[in-house]
């Protein structure tokens, strides 16, 4: 097994960095949502802030993991595996910060404190 580089334009490592960014994006803007939400909606914005902070840790975590295998798979010319699971997280965590963005966009319009 050697460790060479096996794609001069190293996309493997892009698509890494990409979704490294993507993944601390959803949870600095979780993390933003649930404190514009708090006085609105109360202790449920810190619940669905966090769990969109833990979507967003739990992506980068499977991204991660993703990128190693795919980079052990192409050293070693093997076949590789897909998935689709950092996606549908990260999908969640854009539901989620859409929801809190609504929820308080209502409740200021209706003077709601």
């Amino acid at each position: 097994m050697t460790d060479t580089v096996f794609d001069p334009g190293l996309q493997p490592e892009r698509t890494l960095l990409a979704w490294r960014r993507t993944c601390l994006a959803f949870g600095v803007a979780s993390a933003v949502a649930t404190r514009f939400t708090l006085a609105a909606i109360g202790p449920a914005a810190f619940v669905v802030g966090l769990f969109g902070v833990a979507l967003a840790g739990l992506a980068y975590g499977l991204v991660w993991h993703r990128y190693r295998r795919a980079h052990a798979a192409l050293t070693r010319l093997q076949r590789l595996e897909h998935g689709a699971v950092p996606m549908l997280l990260a999908s969640g965590c854009g539901v989620l910060l859409g929801l809190a963005c609504g929820v308080y966009v209502v409740t200021r319009a209706l003077g709601v404190q």
